[in-house]
């Protein structure tokens, strides 16, 4: 009897142990984040998830290669990021591309993995920077030999309702990034900042030695992340270059490519969305916020700046980027446009006679902003090409006439 009880006890005992270890596996497992996309996951063209519908391809590149660079491009998906995907596969770079899709947008990921299918070329993984065990994973899982880091909210009315949110997407989330480039090995950055970080200077053209006062969250918290990069380059040989964007507009002129803002955020977005949706019939007129600044005509001057510029000077910065150092560049035209006059443009650009409705100022905005170009120009040989302001904005109205319902399924027009 006391063999018997010993082996049963044996038996139990080897039973509750191998339980445990199973439940325990199971635990992990289930706790370990979720970064690749399944193959039913799918968004609508304003990035809503929706199930049966293939995804791009996966193909993990553990190793470097000899001749070839592997970018990460966080926020690959959205309008700038997609664009900027799109100029590194031309340019026959190995591109990745991490984002959520809270902004962005699948069907520009899907128009990208149609123009090049070749294995090992584009892969998309489904992940959020603000978990580190994620971001470090995919650093982990593959051999990045440079970033660039487009991934952020980024509407200034926006963040002066919701401030937490973008400091949290923005400063932390580039924490996050920067400390899985240093644990493994990633030498080089570019950064993607903005002129909000200039606040409303007392004296125009800004310069890159213009002080930086930001008025809104949005350009506190990307201060806040060009402050990190700074002083963590102090201590490192990581090769980075800050870029300040000025007001991107335009598309790629093939109409491969467009702008698809989510329908809730449309009051937020660029002036250009709303000249487009108020020439389609999404709304019913254009509001222009503001008409009391002390500006010519009483509207917001800013520089615009075209998308396919704009990737220019992301080309020429990965390509100068150099070890133990930071370089900051101004990117816009150096001349600056009125909201009147933009209006204008867009009428003569879309045809439409659109209804303009004038309305108070927005919170946190600023009178007149645009750059002085010549830093770039003089270090990168960079200058805008694209600055023929009806031009970009024809180019972006085509696409958006043939994207009635941005990246999803074509609307019936009857």
């Amino acid at each position: 009897m006391d063999i018997n009880d010993r082996k049963q006890k044996s038996i139990l005992a080897g039973t509750v142990l191998l339980a445990s270890a199973l439940t325990i596996f199971g635990i992990v497992m289930l706790r370990q984040p979720t970064l690749y996309n399944s193959p039913g996951l799918s968004t609508s063209g304003n990035g809503e998830h929706k199930s049966n519908s293939s995804l791009p391809t996966l193909s993990r590149q553990e190793q470097h290669e000899a001749g070839v660079t592997h970018v990460l491009v966080t926020g690959g998906a959205g309008y700038i990021g997609s664009h900027a995907a799109l100029r590194l596969l031309k340019d026959s770079h190995r591109v990745t591309i991490v984002d959520n899709l809270s902004r962005g947008n699948i069907g520009a990921v899907k128009v990208l993995e149609k123009l090049f299918p070749e294995p090992g070329r584009l892969q998309f993984i489904y992940a959020d920077l603000g978990d580190p065990r994620a971001v470090n994973k995919i650093f982990a899982e593959n051999a990045f030999d440079a970033v660039i880091h487009f991934a952020a909210v980024a509407y200034v009315g926006e963040s002066t309702l919701d401030p937490l949110r973008y400091y949290h997407n923005i400063t932390s989330n580039t924490l996050v990034v920067l400390e899985a480039m240093a644990s493994h090995g990633v030498k080089k950055l570019i950064y993607s900042s903005t002129c909000a970080t200039y606040g409303e200077p007392k004296k125009m053209p800004i310069t890159e030695e213009t002080p930086q006062l930001p008025i809104n969250p949005y350009g506190k918290a990307k201060k806040m992340a060009e402050d990190i990069i700074q002083d963590f380059s102090k201590k490192s040989d990581m090769a980075v270059v800050i870029l300040r964007y000025f007001n991107v507009i335009g598309s790629d002129p093939e109409g491969r490519l467009g702008e698809a803002p989510r329908p809730e955020l449309r009051e937020h977005g660029r002036i250009s969305g709303a000249c487009f949706d108020a020439a389609s019939g999404i709304i019913t007129g254009l509001k222009v916020r503001g008409t009391d600044y002390n500006t010519p005509d009483g509207t917001c001057i800013r520089d615009y700046i075209d998308v396919n510029d704009l990737i220019d000077a992301h080309m020429k910065a990965l390509a100068n980027a150099e070890s133990q150092q930071v370089k900051t560049y101004n990117v816009g035209t150096g001349r600056g446009k009125s909201v009147k006059e933009f209006v204008e443009a867009c009428k003569i650009a879309t045809g439409v006679n659109i209804k303009v409705e004038y309305l108070d100022r927005r919170p946190g905005d600023y009178a007149e902003v645009y750059s002085d170009p010549s830093k770039i120009r003089q270090e990168l040989n960079w200058t805008a090409q694209y600055t023929d302001l009806r031009e970009s904005l024809r180019i972006a109205w085509t696409w958006q006439k043939s994207h009635r319902n941005g990246y999803g399924p074509p609307i019936d027009a009857h």
